[in-house]
């Protein structure tokens, strides 16, 4: 009775291997490929419980969800022969399970082909590029060549590219110093042209203010001398009228100065006649009260005395004084 309790709890645990061994659990995330004797036999789509052949057969799971691969940086030399380092990142699904697995076996596998094929297709295409193509908005059509190219290799295997982009692109730490002293000195360049351009203008705009501003001068010099023309004319009409009508005033007044123009210095010293035609306004020199009225005109045009005097008659216009001596 021993013994066939033993036997049958040895029945009951193969039975419960067995039966562990032929169920398997897909998740909703996942696919499920059998593989008898390492050839797929079929492919479970569904999530849930499934069954398989003890012993026999075999369960690789697949991703249906998007993943993801982080390359290391890769070093690339660009059109213009600038080292550049750029740091991508990979999108990718497996489509075709059956595909997958007749080509890689694993997904270890699948990443280091996948790897090899983004950093070969990276630098073809970036080899072809100047280094600023990753500085400006050509960018993105470059990530959508490089996403299609690496497509076309991986799509035959079961593998969709959904997208490859570049993380960073930066100088190696050895060209960043002579790439920054270059850029520098371009940047120098060019704002010592801007400069010399903005000082031929600034030198063009003040030979135009200096040239108006001589033609406004001249214009205004122009019209001063014909105001200054027309004034002197007019002052000259002015005194001749005067003089004809006043004579005696008029040599009195050329008189006087004659005698400003030769005695303003202090050290003048003049040898003439005292009865000389120059000094006959100094001949009769009369203390004159400041309080007595001016003598009045008379109708004869003599001019009135003091009172009980006869009148003297106005002396007839003497002829214009002759001009000074000069000093010694």
């Amino acid at each position: 009775m021993k013994t066939a309790g033993i036997i049958l709890g040895v029945i009951v645990l193969i039975v419960g291997i067995v039966a562990w061994s032929s169920i398997f659990t897909v998740h909703q995330t996942q696919r499920a490929i059998v593989l008898q004797f390492g050839n797929p036999v079929r492919i479970v789509n569904d999530p849930g419980i499934d069954f398989k052949v003890p012993f026999v057969q075999d369960v690789v799971f697949v991703e249906k969800r998007i993943l993801s691969l982080d390359a290391d940086p890769e070093e690339i030399i660009t059109q213009d022969q600038k080292r550049m380092v750029v740091d991508v990142f990979t999108r990718y699904r497996i489509t075709d399970p059956l595909e997958y697995i007749k080509a890689y076996t694993n997904m270890l596998a699948l990443e280091d082909r996948l790897d090899t094929i983004v950093r070969s297709t990276l630098r073809d295409i970036l080899g072809d590029q100047p280094f600023t193509s990753l500085l400006s908005g050509e960018r993105s059509v470059l990530m959508s060549r490089l996403s299609r190219r690496v497509n076309d290799q991986m799509s035959q295997n079961g593998v969709e590219i959904v997208d490859v982009r570049i993380k960073r692109a930066d100088l190696p730490e050895q060209n960043k110093e002579a790439i920054f002293n270059r850029m520098r000195t371009e940047r120098e360049r060019e704002a010592r042209e801007e400069r010399a351009l903005g000082d031929e203008e600034a030198q063009r705009i003040r030979a135009k203010a200096d040239r108006d501003r001589t033609v406004l001068l001249a214009e205004a010099r122009k019209q001063s001398e014909i105001l200054r023309g027309e004034g002197d004319g007019t002052r000259a009409a002015i005194f001749n009228s005067t003089a004809e009508q006043y004579p005696d005033f008029y040599a009195f007044y050329r008189s006087l100065q004659a005698y400003r123009e030769s005695l303003k210095r202090d050290d003048t010293t003049m040898v003439l006649s005292p009865t000389s035609e120059f000094f006959r306004y100094f001949e009769d020199i009369s203390v004159v009260d400041p309080d007595a009225p001016p003598p009045a005109v008379t109708p004869g045009g003599g001019i009135a005395g003091p009172r009980g005097t006869q009148p003297q008659q106005q002396q007839p216009a003497q002829q214009e004084p002759a001009q000074a001596p000069a000093a010694d």
